[in-house]
C-alpha cells in the first residue's frame, strides 16, 4: 500500500476517483482497518491526514469507458449513479451460481461484516443453529457457520456505528440495521439444518438503504507440516528477515523424517 497527504477539500470519493479505486467505501474501508486508531474517519477527511491507499487490484476500479469524463464534465450526478448501480445489484442478487463460490471462504462468526453506508464492521451472531463448525473440533461458538436466517451482529446497537444515509449537522445519527430480508447469493450446495450458508459473496440487504457484505471470512490458514518442509529458506528469509527459518524448521523437526 502506498500513503497520500490529503488537501483540503479532499474526499474519499475524490481520492477513489484520482487513485482509481472502486469506490469511495473501499477505500474508507480499507483506510480505516489499516491505519492508527487515532487516524480512524468516519466523516470528512482532516487536511493534512495520512490516507492509506491499496494497491492490491482486488480493489481497482474498472477501466473507464470513453466519455466518462466529458460526463462529469457537464454534470455527471454519482448519487443518481450510485442509486442506479444498487438497482442493477439488487437484480443480480439472486443469481448467484455455484462457479461463483469456486475458491471462496465460508463464513463464520469470528469473521466481520461491512456495510456500504455505515463506518464499523461488527462480528456476526449466529443464532439460526448451534450445530455446524468450519474448521473447529473443539465446537467453539467463534466457528459456527453463519447462515441466511443469521442477520444479528455483535455489537447488536449501532452494529454498524454512524448511518451515512441518516446525515445530522454534527455529523450522522447511529445504525440501525433493520435487515430486509435474508442473506442472498448464499452457497445452496451446502446447508445446515436446511439452510444455506453465508460466503464471501453473500449480501444482505438494510431496510434504511445499505448493502451489508463480507469484510472477513474469519477462517484463518494454518501452516502445515508439508508446508514448513517445502518452504525455500532464502525466500522465506527476505519475508521474514528477523527469524533463522532453518533454525525454526530444525525446532519443529520437519528436517527430521523420521519425526513423521
Amino acid at each position: 500500500m502506498k500513503t497520500y497527504l490529503s488537501q483540503p477539500q479532499d474526499s474519499f470519493a475524490g481520492l477513489a476517483e484520482k487513485f482509481n479505486i472502486k469506490d469511495e467505501n473501499y477505500l474508507r474501508t480499507f483506510h480505516n482497518l489499516n491505519c492508527p486508531e487515532e487516524n480512524i474517519i468516519h466523516g470528512e477527511i482532516p487536511a493534512g491526514t495520512e490516507i492509506l491507499i491499496p494497491e492490491d487490484p482486488q480493489y481497482f476500479a474498472e477501466e473507464r469507458h470513453a466519455g466518462e469524463d466529458a460526463d462529469e464534465m457537464n454534470g455527471y450526478d454519482d448519487e443518481a449513479e450510485e442509486e442506479h448501480q444498487d438497482e442493477s445489484d439488487h437484480k443480480a442478487e439472486e443469481e448467484s451460481s455455484t462457479e461463483d463460490h469456486d475458491g471462496k471462504y465460508f463464513v463464520i462468526a469470528r469473521g466481520k461484516a461491512m456495510c456500504n453506508k455505515g463506518t464499523r464492521f461488527p462480528h456476526f451472531k449466529v443464532t439460526s443453529h448451534q450445530k455446524h463448525y468450519w474448521n473447529d473440533g473443539s465446537g467453539e461458538p467463534d466457528y459456527l457457520a453463519v447462515t441466511e436466517d443469521d442477520l444479528l451482529f455483535d455489537p447488536p446497537v449501532q452494529s454498524f456505528g454512524q448511518c451515512r444515509l441518516k446525515p445530522t449537522s454534527g455529523g450522522y445519527l447511529p445504525c440501525a440495521c433493520i435487515p430486509a430480508g435474508k442473506w442472498s447469493k448464499t452457497y445452496d450446495k451446502v446447508k445446515v439444518m436446511g439452510k444455506s450458508c453465508v460466503t464471501e459473496i453473500s449480501e444482505l440487504r438494510c431496510a434504511t438503504g445499505g448493502k451489508i457484505t463480507v469484510l472477513k471470512h474469519g477462517q484463518q490458514a494454518e501452516l502445515g507440516k508439508s508446508n514448513i518442509s517445502n518452504a525455500d529458506s532464502r525466500t522465506q528469509h527476505l519475508c521474514n528477515p528477523v527469524i533463522d527459518f532453518d533454525e525454526f524448521r530444525e525446532e519443529t523437526g520437519e528436517n527430521n523424517e523420521d519425526a513423521w
